[in-house]
């Protein structure tokens, strides 16, 4: 295998005119630059430098290899800007995900704090759950992505976990609801209400059990939907009560009430996870900083939600 850095002594060579001139181009010895020449010979097989009197000139294979040398040194010097932009965060990419009700709280006010300072960096986002989300960084396909504690989270191996908040499940119930007002509401004040809850699978849902669990009876989950507003609408017609996490209630109907349960709210944990053991890029590490800057601040941006204590 011919060795780039000989080539670029033969090119320089071809360049200068002279070994001598070489020499000086590259503060080499022209002995050393004879040796350069004579070693990258012997890896080509043939002659590529002429010596005369009148100072040397290149074989046809000479040509050939320099021709190839200068695409190589070409592509070696975009490579390095490449690398040199990637590091100041002048280009690169950054390709995120995050479930959908921190897609449409958090993640908004980070991508316009990272595009504001890194406009060159790449940035995408995907809609996508933590089962589906955390293979995806372990894979290589996602840099970063936003989750909440979970299973699918806890059980895979090769991920880090950044915390970024507590994210509290709040009671939604009608407006008309017998409980809606009353001074002081307990959990185990709904032992005989239907629930609206996700499926039985997923983290609000293993939540919500829990937290009736401990209050003495296991919720009957009647209606299952992951979709928030779908699960407030619910609540307004009068058909089931639901715990629905604050980062869901951005926007809350005028035809439900939101209880806080005092210490018997469940608390969701949400994180931004990264490939463990593995290379962070500068990008990576950038929305790390800004994620934490964003959920630090989140509380003086919480949703004005009309709670009743």
């Amino acid at each position: 295998m011919l060795d780039v850095r000989r080539m670029r002594v033969l090119r320089e060579v071809a360049v200068r005119g002279s070994f001598s001139a070489a020499a000086e181009a590259l503060s080499f010895t022209q002995s050393a630059i004879s040796q350069q020449i004579a070693a990258l010979e012997r890896e080509a097989g043939t002659t590529l430098v002429q010596r005369s009197a009148r100072g040397v000139r290149l074989t046809d294979a000479g040509e050939a290899v320099v021709r190839h040398a200068e695409a190589i040194m070409a592509r070696l010097a975009e490579a390095e800007a490449e690398l040199e932009a990637i590091a100041g965060l002048r280009g690169g990419r950054l390709r995120t995900a995050s479930f959908e009700s921190a897609a449409s709280t958090l993640m908004p006010l980070a991508i316009a704090g990272f595009r504001e300072h890194h406009p060159a960096v790449e940035l995408s986002m995907s809609l996508a759950e933590p089962e589906d989300s955390v293979p995806l960084l372990r894979s290589g396909e996602l840099d970063l992505a936003l989750v909440f504690d979970s299973a699918a989270v806890r059980e895979v191996d090769g991920i880090d976990r950044v915390h970024l908040l507590e994210d509290p499940m709040y009671l939604a119930l009608p407006l008309d609801h017998p409980l809606a007002h009353r001074r002081r509401l307990k959990l185990e004040d709904l032992a005989g209400e239907a629930w609206v809850a996700g499926a039985a699978d997923c983290e609000c849902n293993r939540l919500i059990s829990h937290a009736c669990a401990a209050a003495g009876y296991q919720p009957r989950i009647a209606f299952e939907t992951d979709d928030y507003t779908a699960m407030q609408g619910f609540v307004a017609a009068g058909v089931g009560v639901s715990l629905i996490a604050e980062l869901g209630l951005r926007i809350v109907r005028d035809d439900i009430v939101v209880r806080d349960l005092g210490r018997e709210t469940p608390v969701r944990q949400i994180y931004a996870a990264t490939l463990a053991d593995g290379y962070r890029s500068p990008a990576t590490q950038a929305m790390l900083e800004i994620l934490q800057d964003v959920a630090a601040g989140y509380a003086s941006r919480r949703p004005k939600l009309s709670l009743v204590g």
